[in-house]
């Protein structure tokens, strides 16, 4: 064998053994340390052409070494082999002998990793913001993980889901209304009012017409559209509602199966059943579905009760133009719906209502033109004339009050609550009201007898369109005891006039200008109460004084003047007596030195509605140019009767659904909306008015009462509102013009020149009360404690205390403003009884013979602030006990 190739003998001590052991061996490491790098003086570059080991060929032990050290450094590698990798003796990274070793080592012993994590966040083994940099691992893990979990979530949500049925939904049931008593007073819903029909009883006009207004790719899409749920999503996460871009097959899903609650879980619910839905039932079973689930107002679900409803037809006979008005309605039937719904919503006149319905009628037939469903015929044909849906008809049990005491309680439901008609319309709801069957029947007896008694509309054109609106509140609690809203829905009255708004208040609004004169004195002596007993000019036709000494002027920058229904010159006269007589003058010049906005908190603070007051506080506020519901004045005035206590009306107790209750209808809580005594004291000046003044009518009552009548310019409407402890009723009289609803004067009404709130409406309130508290003690009201200081206007006479006072005559309704009444009427001077008593025999010091002031007076022309006019149309219901948040 060639020398060149034998094999080298292998010393009997090192190599691979000895790294194994962690002992040093010559040649195990890949090439030898540098020279110098053992700091042996043996130290070379080897003799050998494979690389001595650091110790020489010799194997001398080197300085610092050894056994021990390749241990430790094994320990500190985490294993031996690590050790020799990282700094073990003969290693390849680091240790001496390795090509890192002393002078050149790269490498270091690390800590000993510990047990692996599932998941390996933050990361082990990085530093600083490495730590929080997921790997890709991690993220590709995740993601799977969630798609995955959440088609496992839709695969179970698919399959639990159920298709809606039709027939489920048809099952409505009636709402039972109680009277207070807890006995029932009527049963009514929609099961009387709902017939399902198939799709070929359908015409296809209405079909079409559905299609091209809601949905045009009905018959192409899934049955879910996911960038309208996208976006109503949106709209839930900005806080907005969650609406818009539904798919018939959603609406159908909507009306049979779910909730109309706008929440994502409904929405997610809505979607899965829909798919479902698109992927089991055809296009014609959905549309069939929908058409006849939806909900198109009065009561009517369903296309078959909706034609009946509407047009008096079964629904395969509706013509392509009535269909579209139909279809109309399913874009929200309180705005659509012609007859009007000012009831749900003040903007929701009939004039308002019918413009809308025929302006979506028409864009319908367009776009069912443009979609190539109705032919150039068809479509002109169906747009020759605008085909009005029959009036509101009264449903089984709906009639008399039974109709207005219903709806006011509907109302009363819908304000307090999340229920939608809709679904209050589905019935299964029991609604306990504070109607009290006697009371009611007594005060609809008490219209009908006035009525026939006093007015004559066969015979008498000017008794035509007369109506009554009147209302009864139990002060100290709020419940609404009897209401008069109409002569039915039978007999085509749809309005209730109970709690309708649009009819002026007149001077019935004269106490609020009194107990804002009490509670926050005048500018001239701001926070000193005003007594009773302080005195006004009350002539006839005076300029109105502002605070700056300037005069009011109207839009012609005329001088203003404020004019009383009577020239009669009362002079100085004190609040009281002007309140007993009714005299605009004193109360104006009152509520302007007081200030128009204490008036109208103090108005407000009584349980009048915001939206029911004259925005623009000029003079003629102070004389009733606001137009509150009759059931909010009987509240207001419940307030005095019940010193200062103010209790927001209710009608309803309860509310069960299926028996269960429902949350939301607890009794209203009493607060101290003025100090007892200034409530005490206008009671004590009211009491004066039924003794001495515009309302004795009253007195016919027999027993302590308080109250103020009202008229209003050109004799538009005539209120009584009056009060005893037990009850406070408002009386509202006016007449409208049932096709336009304007005001019409009722001059020459009942006969007479003018109607006056101490007339018809005081004797109805009587007639009423009688009855209402035949079985009740007289328990009087508490005594007025003398208030304030007086306070007289510019110009007021000094008082003459050597003068005894004359007791006022019966004062006429309508006072003659003849010379003589004139000449006969001194101005009055004050009494010294006057001044120190305080009950119902002082006539306010007014001194002389009544003879005769009006109750209410005329409003006078607007001032060059006033925009509103003078209330000469009936309102939206804006004024009713269900508008605003308190309602």
């Amino acid at each position: 064998m060639s020398e060149h190739r034998r094999k080298p003998p292998q010393p009997q001590e090192g190599g691979r053994a000895a790294a194994r052991r962690g002992q040093p061996g010559p040649s195990s490491g890949r090439r030898a340390a540098p020279r110098g790098a053992t700091g042996s003086s043996a130290d070379s570059y080897g003799s050998s052409s494979h690389g001595s080991d650091a110790y020489g060929s010799g194997g001398e032990e080197r300085p610092y070494g050894g056994r021990a050290e390749a241990r430790r450094a094994a320990q500190r590698g985490g294993g031996r082999r690590r050790a020799a990798d990282n700094g073990g003796p003969g290693g390849r990274r680091g240790g001496p002998g390795g090509p890192n070793g002393p002078g050149r080592g790269r490498g270091r012993a690390t800590t000993a990793p510990g047990k692996k994590r599932f998941i390996d966040y933050p990361r082990a083994g990085k530093y600083g913001w490495h730590r929080w940099v997921p790997s890709w691992k991690l993220v590709s893990g995740l993601f799977i993980g969630f798609v995955g979990s959440l088609v496992a979530m839709v695969g179970i949500g698919f399959a639990m889901v159920q298709i809606p049925s039709e027939n489920i939904a048809a099952q409505s049931q009636n709402n039972v209304y109680y009277w207070a008593d807890k006995s029932q007073m009527v049963a009514t819903g929609t099961g009387v009012n709902r017939q399902n029909v198939t799709i070929d009883k359908i015409p296809e006009a209405m079909q079409w017409a559905v299609i091209s207004a809601e949905n045009k790719s009905f018959y192409q899409d899934s049955g879910v559209d996911p960038m309208g749920i996208a976006r109503a999503l949106a709209n839930m996460a900005r806080g907005g509602q969650t609406q818009g871009g539904s798919t018939i097959t959603q609406q159908f899903v909507k009306n049979t199966y779910l909730s109309q609650d706008q929440t994502v879980t409904r929405k997610f619910r809505e979607m899965f059943i829909s798919i479902k839905v698109g992927a089991k039932l055809s296009k014609p079973q959905i549309l069939q579905g929908y058409l006849n689930t939806s909900y198109y107002g009065r009561g009517a679900y369903g296309i078959q009760a909706a034609a009946q409803t509407y047009y008096g037809v079964d629904a395969v006979k509706l013509t392509p133009s009535q269909c579209a008005v139909l279809a109309a309605l399913l874009k929200g039937p309180t705005y659509y719906d012609p007859a009007g719904n000012p009831d749900l919503d003040k903007s929701a006149t009939e004039t308002n209502n019918t413009k809308r319905s025929q302006d979506r009628w028409r864009w319908i037939l367009g776009e069912m033109h443009k979609d190539k469903h109705l032919t150039d015929v068809q479509y002109q044909k169906a747009l020759k004339k605008y085909p009005m849906p029959d009036g509101r008809k009264a449903t089984k049990g709906m009639t008399g009050q039974i109709s207005y005491l219903a709806d006011t309680a509907k109302k009363y439901v819908l304000n307090h609550s999340h229920i939608t008609e809709a679904d209050f319309d589905r019935g299964g709801y029991q609604i306990y009201t504070t109607f009290q069957k006697n009371k009611v029947n007594a005060l609809s007896t008490a219209v009908k007898k006035i009525q026939k008694e006093r007015l004559d509309p066969k015979h008498r054109s000017l008794d035509k369109y007369v109506q009554f609106g009147a209302a009864s509140v139990k002060p100290n609690d709020g419940a609404i005891v009897a209401l008069y809203g109409g002569d039915g829905y039978e007999n085509g009255h749809f309005t209730n006039n109970a709690d309708t708004s649009g009819v002026p208040v007149g001077s019935t609004w004269k106490p609020f200008v009194l107990a804002a004169a009490m509670e926050y004195g005048t500018y001239k002596s701001p926070g000193t109460p005003v007594s009773p007993l302080s005195k006004y000019n009350g002539n006839d036709h005076l300029k109105v004084m502002k605070p700056d000494g300037s005069f009011y002027l109207n839009k012609d920058n005329s001088t203003f003047f404020q004019n009383n229904e009577s020239p009669h010159k009362w002079g100085y006269i004190t609040l009281r007596k002007a309140m007993e007589q009714s005299i605009n003058t004193p109360f104006v010049q009152l509520g302007v030195d007081v200030g128009m906005t204490h008036v109208r908190d103090v108005a407000k603070s009584t349980g009048i509605l915001d939206q029911s007051m004259s925005k623009d506080l000029n003079p003629s506020f102070a004389i009733g140019t606001s137009t509150p519901s009759a059931i909010r004045m009987a509240d207001a005035y419940a307030t005095f009767a019940a010193s200062g206590k103010q209790v927001d009306p209710y009608s309803v107790t309860a509310l069960k659904k299926d028996g269960v209750d429902q949350p939301g209808f607890e009794k209203p809580k009493p607060r101290q909306a003025m100090e007892a005594n200034i409530a005490n004291n206008v009671t004590d000046v009211l009491e004066n008015v039924i003794q001495n003044g515009t309302a004795q009518n009253a007195k016919a009552l027999g027993r302590t009462a308080a109250g103020k009548t009202g008229t209003t310019d050109s004799n538009k409407s005539a209120w009584f509102v009056g009060y005893t402890q037990q009850l406070s009723t408002s009386i509202a009289m006016f007449r409208e013009n049932p096709k336009d609803h304007e005001l019409l004067s009722m001059n020459g009404t009942a006969g007479k020149d003018s109607i006056h709130g101490g007339d018809i409406p005081t004797l109805v309130w009587t007639e009423y009360m009688k009855d209402a508290l035949k079985n009740a003690n007289d328990s009087g009201f508490p005594d007025a404690i003398e208030i304030g200081k007086v306070q007289d206007e510019a110009g007021a006479p000094s008082p003459t205390p050597s003068v005894t006072i004359t007791p006022s005559q019966t004062p006429d309704d309508s006072p003659s403003p003849t010379p003589s009444d004139t000449a006969t009427s001194p101005s009055p001077t004050p009494s010294d009884s006057c001044q120190l008593g305080w009950g119902n025999n002082c006539n306010g010091n007014g001194g002389g013979t009544d003879t005769g002031g009006t109750d209410g007076g005329t409003t006078p022309t607007p001032t060059a602030t006033d925009t509103t006019g003078t209330g000469n149309t009936r309102g939206n219901g804006n004024g009713g006990i269900f508008a605003g948040q308190n309602g």
